[in-house]
C-alpha cells in the first residue's frame, strides 16, 4: 500500500511535493507533504507518486523534476525536508 497523500500534518522524515501545469488536477492538490522514499532518489519517489496516482505514468518520460529549484535527473538524491516539483514540459512562443 502506498503512503497517503497529507497536505496537513508532515510524516517523519517528509518532503513537499509540488504539482504544476494540468498535474493538480489529476492528483487532486497542487501540493502534499509525503514520505521520503527509499532509496531517496528522484525516481524512487516518482514510483511512489505513481502507485497513489497511476495517471501520472502516462506523462512519465515528459515530466520534468525539481528539487530544492534545481532541476533534477532521476538519479538525484531527495533528502529530508526537500521541496521537489514535478511540472509537465514547459512549452513557450
Amino acid at each position: 500500500m502506498s503512503p497517503s497523500p497529507s497536505p496537513v500534518s508532515a510524516p517523519s522524515p517528509a518532503l513537499r511535493v509540488l504539482f504544476f501545469g494540468h498535474l493538480p488536477q489529476w492528483t487532486g492538490a497542487a501540493e502534499v507533504v509525503w514520505p521520503v522514499p527509499n532509496p531517496p532518489t528522484v525516481a524512487a519517489l516518482l514510483e511512489s507518486l505513481y502507485e497513489e496516482w497511476p495517471s501520472l505514468r502516462a506523462a512519465d518520460p515528459s515530466l520534468q523534476v525539481a528539487v530544492d529549484l534545481a532541476y533534477a535527473s532521476r538519479d538525484a538524491a531527495v533528502r529530508e525536508g526537500a521541496e521537489v516539483a514535478v511540472m509537465p514540459p514547459v512549452q513557450g512562443g
